[in-house]
């Protein structure tokens, strides 16, 4: 088990939601699938070196929805910290086969980042 620390978190407010989707290719799902049933220990280690708490993957129709809550202090920095891992490096470069982004994304992004139109606590 991962053990997260919550970094001063104070309350609801404090934390920040993200959502994002992406395509797989179809002719990738399966492996896709099998890939996330045995997510790497350093890849989730650092997820939760990075504040990111309640993360999930679904797929539906051709498309993969990522949701987390954020709890650090410095998302940027945190992001940063992640992408320069050489483990986590190594699990995307293994899993972005088997994605497709979406041509909307912002600029720079991979997955492309979603509006949150509704919330309740």
């Amino acid at each position: 088990m991962i053990s997260i620390r919550l970094r001063g978190i104070q309350n609801y407010s404090d934390m920040k939601r993200y959502g994002s989707v992406i395509r797989v290719r179809p002719e990738k799902l399966e492996e896709y699938k099998k890939l996330h049933a045995e997510v790497w220990p350093g890849v989730r280690r650092m997820i939760a070196e990075c504040g990111l708490r309640n993360y999930s993957i679904y797929y539906k129709d051709g498309f993969l929805f990522s949701y987390y809550e954020y709890v650090g202090d410095d998302y940027a920095a945190d992001m940063a910290k992640m992408a320069a891992d050489p483990e986590t490096q190594r699990w995307w470069a293994v899993c972005e086969p088997c994605q497709q982004p979406l041509d909307t994304r912002a600029e720079g992004e991979w997955w492309a980042s979603m509006e949150e139109v509704f919330h309740q606590d």
